[in-house]
């Protein structure tokens, strides 16, 4: 049985997101909502499984939505996710009940992992033999999602989960980035439910959010070499085929 997840995230765009990532990943999603109250609501009427809760929301904030849930009757797992970095405020917020807490910009799939252990999902009885097979997945999500931080490519832009799909495949299979048109931007579209054209225009949209933000002495600091100067910016295949092949290099040399 799927479990099920509300979120509660003021920001439309990053739930959106958020929501399509966890449907494919095999969640079912019962409901969205940037409003505090609303968002009670929503679990009183859905009670789900896990509720994910921004600290900013309309209405009343999310500190007081963690107060308000322990009224609700039922048993869910709370993910907490917000912009404070002061231990005593995040002490509070777990103290309120939440099992994590999650600094943004937070990726969808370092969500995904969370949730994957607060529900004993990796260490359940499914089978053991894939396991180190996830793990392995799990590795290089997070490798992906560290240099999106670093580059300044926000998890809130659609292109970010395009872009990050594009770099797993051209790692596991090097041979799609000389088809990118043909064979890379479809398998994605097929995997998002989207169009191939949409796929390319968001990836590009990602590159140049990260170059327009003038990180590019932090892009070649991840390259170790200067490979952009000024207002230079790499194709959508160039940038993915550097990418996809630096973590290559990274997993060969600790081979």
């Amino acid at each position: 049985m799927r479990k099920s997840i509300v979120i509660l995230e003021s920001n439309a765009e990053f739930s959106g997101h958020l929501s399509s990532f966890l449907e494919g990943e095999g969640y079912s999603v019962g409901g969205v909502s940037d409003d505090g109250e609303r968002g009670l609501e929503l679990v009183r009427r859905c009670s789900p499984d896990i509720v994910i809760v921004s600290m900013v929301l309309k209405g009343i904030d999310g500190l007081e939505v963690l107060d308000k849930l322990k009224e609700i009757p039922g048993k869910r797992s709370i993910i907490a996710i917000g912009n404070f970095s002061d231990d005593a405020i995040i002490s509070q917020i777990l103290a309120k009940g939440a099992k994590y807490y999650l600094m943004k910009p937070v990726a969808p799939d370092v969500i995904v992992m969370r949730i994957r252990e607060m529900t004993g999902e990796n260490s359940s009885g499914q089978a053991v033999s894939s396991l180190r097979e996830r793990r392995g997945a799990v590795t290089l999500d997070e490798k992906i999602s560290n240099i999106f931080i670093s580059m300044g490519i926000p998890a809130s832009i659609k292109g970010y989960g395009y872009l990050r799909e594009g770099i797993k495949m051209a790692v596991n299979e090097p041979s799609v980035i000389n088809n990118i048109t043909k064979q890379l931007y479809p398998k994605i579209a097929e995997k998002f439910s989207t169009t191939p054209s949409k796929v390319e225009r968001s990836i590009r949209h990602s590159i140049e959010v990260a170059f327009n933000k003038g990180r590019i002495e932090a892009i070649n600091a991840l390259f170790g070499v200067r490979v952009y100067i000024g207002t230079e910016k790499p194709t959508n295949s160039e940038f993915i085929a550097l990418l996809a092949d630096k973590l290559l290099l990274e997993s060969a040399s600790k081979a």
